[in-house]
């Protein structure tokens, strides 16, 4: 019984073990916080990163309709092409041409969608 769950006890061993040297070696090897936190660099590296943005964002702060059209569109473009996926992994045991027909069909319905998002400007930049 124990032989068939030694394979997961050992992968899960190993990886407490590797976690916790790496947390080791960073308390050991990383950067230490400066002494006194009141001079500008002590006041700079106790800041959080907020990538790139400057921290005193106010709480009104929206993104444009436009940042939200893109990554909605961007989704179902995305979406939709994965479903291409399970097709291309049995169209080598199909020996049918409406599969192909069908491949050929969604990416010509696909492309007539992108043809006109395009079209209307949605895929524009404001």
């Amino acid at each position: 019984m124990l032989h068939q769950y030694l394979p997961v006890l050992v992968f899960a061993s190993l990886g407490i073990l590797v976690g916790g040297a790496f947390a080791t070696l960073n308390l050991i090897l990383g950067p230490k916080p400066l002494k006194d936190p009141t001079t500008s660099a002590g006041i700079r590296q106790s800041d959080p990163y907020e990538c790139g943005l400057p921290s005193e964002i106010s709480k009104t702060f929206r993104f444009g309709v436009s940042f939200y059209l893109i990554a909605m569109l961007f989704i179902l473009f995305d979406i939709e092409v994965v479903f291409l996926y399970p097709v291309g992994a049995i169209l080598n045991q199909a020996d049918s041409v409406f599969v192909l027909i069908e491949v050929i069909l969604f990416v010509a319905l696909l492309f007539v969608a992108l043809v006109y998002v395009w079209r209307k400007g949605a895929l524009d930049w404001r």
